[in-house]
C-alpha cells in the first residue's frame, strides 16, 4: 500500500540508553537516518530548508517510551512497507520504528490528550508506597514546585491524574522482568534478590496532557508531598501509551483513525 497524499504518521520507541536523549538530538538522529536510507522526505522552502516532519507529545528527556509519534512528508510516494524496512535499518537500537500508516485526516496532536506511564520506584518499602498512592489518590489536590527555564513553577498534579495504581515485583505483566516494556535487559530482577522485593513497587498511572505538563516526577513529588516518603534510590519511567482518553478512561490508539481510512488494521 502506498502513503496517502505523501504524508505518514509512524509510532516509535525510546528504550534502553536513549532515554537520556534530548528530543532534538533524538530528532537529528533520525533526520540523518532519513539521509542514510535515502528517504524521499518533503523539505520546507526559504533560506534555510529543513525536513517536513512533525513531532506531537515528544517524551522528557530521562524516560523511556513505548509511544511516540510523528507525522513526515514525503515528496513522492514510497510503499509502506519499504519505507518501514529502511528507517529499521537505519536507527540505531532503541529507535524502533513500530507502526507506519498512511496519514489521514485531523490533527495527530489533537489525539494525544493522556499518557499511560510505568514507573520502577526502588528503595521504598511496598507499604509505604501503597500508602503513599491510597492518599495521593483521595486528594482533591497537590501543588509540586518544578524548576523550569522561567523559574520555579508550581503546578497541581493530582488535577491531571486520571488513574493511579501500585503493582508488585510479581505481578504479571508490569514486572520488572518485562524486558519488552522498558527495553532494559541490563537491568538486574528485582525477585531475583528476596531482601529488595519489599523496597520495591511498580506503579502505573494515566496523565491528562496538561498545561503545564505533569511528568511521572511530578506525580512522584506529590506522592512525597502527602506521604512523606523519602527520594526513591530509582525511579524508571516508561511511557506505555498516549492517545485519547475516551469516556471510561481508556487511553485510545491515535493511529486507529488512519488506518481505517486507509482500511487497514
Amino acid at each position: 500500500m502506498l502513503s496517502s497524499g505523501h504524508r505518514v504518521r509512524f509510532r516509535y520507541t525510546k528504550r534502553g540508553h536513549l532515554r537520556f536523549t534530548s528530543h532534538r538530538d533524538l530528532a537529528r538522529v533520525f533526520e540523518r537516518a532519513l539521509r542514510r536510507a535515502g528517504v524521499p522526505v518533503a523539505y520546507s522552502e526559504g533560506y534555510s530548508p529543513h525536513p517536513r516532519i512533525s513531532w506531537a507529545g515528544a517524551a522528557p528527556t530521562g524516560v523511556a517510551s513505548e509511544a511516540e509519534y510523528a507525522e513526515m512528508q514525503l515528496a513522492r510516494e514510497v510503499p509502506l512497507a519499504t519505507l518501514h524496512e529502511e528507517l529499521r535499518s537505519t536507527l540505531p537500537a532503541g529507535m524502533d520504528i513500530a507502526e507506519v500508516v498512511p496519514a489521514g485526516t485531523g490533527s495527530l496532536p489533537d489525539r494525544l490528550e493522556a499518557s499511560t506511564w510505568r514507573v520502577e520506584v526502588e528503595g521504598i518499602d511496598f507499604s509505604e508506597l501503597r500508602r503513599a498512592v491510597e492518599l495521593l489518590r483521595a486528594s482533591e489536590s497537590v501543588e509540586v514546585e518544578r524548576m523550569t527555564k522561567k523559574g520555579r513553577r508550581t503546578l497541581d498534579a493530582r488535577a491531571a491524574l486520571v488513574d493511579i495504581r501500585l503493582h508488585g515485583a510479581s505481578t504479571s505483566g508490569v514486572g520488572p522482568d518485562a524486558e519488552s516494556v522498558s527495553g532494559a535487559s541490563d537491568v538486574p530482577r528485582v525477585d531475583d534478590c528476596p531482601d529488595r522485593v519489599q523496597r520495591y513497587g511498580i506503579i502505573v498511572m494515566v496523565v491528562r496532557h496538561a498545561t503545564p505538563v505533569v511528568r511521572p516526577d511530578d506525580v512522584l513529588k506529590a506522592l512525597r508531598v502527602v506521604a512523606d516518603l523519602p527520594t526513591p534510590e530509582v525511579a524508571r519511567a516508561t511511557r506505555l501509551e498516549q492517545g485519547r482518553l475516551d469516556d471510561g478512561g481508556t487511553i485510545v490508539d491515535p493511529l486507529a483513525p488512519d488506518r481505517a481510512a486507509a482500511g487497514t488494521r
